[in-house]
Order: structure tokens, then sequence, then C-alpha cells
């Protein structure tokens, strides 16, 4: 059997760990939280290294993917120090494929009420999630990137991906190199609210992006809005029904209950691939035609 493990610095409380068949393989999908501490995570991949067919890099990212150009985020190169065999993955070939899906998506199936509420998206953090961030703005969405705020704690917006570009040009090699629990929460950090930028989240009709981000800071109750994202675990799910949200929208499937993360999935797919590689856009693109991945919608207030 095939095994793909997710080793994330995120919360353990979210640990999961599924068997599925994907074209006819069974696949063992796994993902381990160290509670934000790095070295851990990064002597757990020892462990693993060349035991398993592929990993994902969980709860932070290796860098970002800002229309082409890569930015490394320095302090999370550690964690992979001592893969030497195994492939390794954080989910960017997906964030650029299967999330750059997701405005055709939403006005598929729900574009008349999107239309109704106006046409508005609040991305928290869109340097990292290039394709998600164009889709919209492709799609004639009013946009709202929130990367200077919930990113950096400086209250301005960004409204277009050419800014976004700059933004990222001129910051990431700084915010690069900055410790990363500084730009992205961590271990317990993640159960932590922080509500900040409540004007933009009310303004949006369509709130897009990584889960962490959107539940940390979105206000208490939300009613009407339209979420896309990813990593949902139940618990994700009955908060946002508490707080009033109309529809959710996982890019990732929805196994078991639970969807992973672009990272666990990008690995699955290289498992199941039979390459010992990082997969190019094309091999993504044609792998998750032939399994028929989309992103899957949920009505959590009718």
């Amino acid at each position: 059997m095939k095994r793909a493990v997710s080793i994330s610095i995120g919360s353990s409380k979210r640990n999961k760990a599924v068997t599925v068949t994907l074209l006819g393989e069974e696949i063992s999908i796994e993902r381990i939280g160290t509670d934000g501490d790095m070295e851990a995570a990064a002597l757990k991949y020892k462990e693993l290294d060349g035991t398993v067919d592929a990993f994902g890099v969980g709860g932070g990212d290796l860098g970002a993917l800002v229309d082409g150009k890569w930015y490394p985020f320095y302090s999370v190169q550690p964690m992979v120090k001592y893969v030497k065999k195994t492939p390794v993955v954080d989910g960017t070939g997906l964030k650029n494929t299967l999330e750059a899906q997701a405005a055709r998506f939403l006005d598929q199936e729900i574009g008349d009420y999107i239309n109704k509420m106006g046409r508005k998206t609040l991305i928290p953090v869109g340097v990292d999630r290039w394709g998600l961030s164009t889709c919209f703005y492709n799609a004639k969405y009013e946009m709202t990137y929130g990367d200077l705020l919930f990113g950096l704690g400086i209250p301005l917006a960004l409204h277009t991906p050419k800014q976004l570009k700059t933004i990222a040009a001129l910051l990431m090699p700084i915010a690069g190199r900055l410790p990363y629990e500084w730009i992205y929460p961590l271990g317990e950090k993640q159960e932590k609210r922080d509500p900040k930028g409540e004007n933009w989240f009310r303004w949006a009709t369509v709130i897009a992006g990584d889960c962490h981000y959107i539940k940390r800071h979105m206000p208490n109750e939300l009613p009407g809005k339209v979420i896309f994202t990813n990593t949902t675990t139940p618990e994700d799910v009955e908060f946002f029904r508490q707080a009033g949200i109309k529809y959710l929208a996982t890019g990732t499937p929805v196994l078991q209950g639970r969807s992973f993360g672009t990272n666990m999935m990008e690995a699955a797919l290289i498992a199941i691939s039979g390459k010992t590689r990082p997969l190019t856009h094309d091999e993504y693109a044609e792998l998750l035609t032939k399994l028929d991945f989309k992103p899957q919608l949920q009505e959590l207030n009718p």
C-alpha cells in the first residue's frame, strides 16, 4: 500500500489518518502535528525518510510562488534538512492548479446567490496562494488582499494581483527571513482567536484562503457569507456553522469527515503516480482530471 505523510508544525489536535482508494490503488494518508516544534518535525521526517512514498510539509510553507517567482521561507527550510530520499512538497503545486478553479466552481454552483450578495472577495493572505488570488480577480470579483494587515500587522489593504506581486517583490526577501511564527500561528496559537479587520470581513461576500487565518481573525458572527478554504475538521465546520456562514467550500476533497491540506493531497498524488519527485503542473492537472478532484460545497445554514 502506498503511504503519504504530512508532518506539520501545527497543532496535534488536528491529526488524522485515513486509507482511501485512488485510481484503483489503496493509499494511507496521515497528518502528524508537532505543536509548533520544528525540530521535532525535522526528526520525524528523518525517522520516516525512505519508508514512505511522499512527504507533505504542514503548518508552514517552504516558500511562496508568486506569478512564477519563488520566494523561500528560510525559517521553514530546516524542517526538511534531514530528508534525503522521499520527495517532499508543501502544497504549492495544488495551490496553482486545484485552487485556481475556486471562482469558476462557486459561480457554477451558487453564482446567483453570490451575484445577489455582491461579487466581492477577501483573501486574508494571498501571496502564497497565487492561483486562488488571481482566479477571483480574473472572474471580475472586487478584491481585497489582507497580506499586510493579517500577515504583517500593517493596516493597509491591497486590491489587485499587480499590487500583491509588487508587495511580494519588496517584502518577501525580508519577510522570508523572519521567524515563521511571526507571520503564521503555530501550535496552540492556531486555536486562539484574534479578531481584526472586521470591516473587510463584513464587506466581502466570499472569504477565501487559509483556514487558520480565517478562523483566527474573523468576527464571531458572519451571517450569509461564503468561505472557500481547506484543511477543515468537523470542529471547524461547526465553528463556521455557529458563525452563520451560509456556504463552506473546500478546495481538497472531504475524506471521512475531514478535508486535508494541499500539501497532504499533493503528497498523495505523488505517491499514487509512482514517481519519486514532485510532479509538474501538467502532471498534477492530468491526475486531478483522472481523479475528478474538484472543490466540495456544503450549505451550513439553509
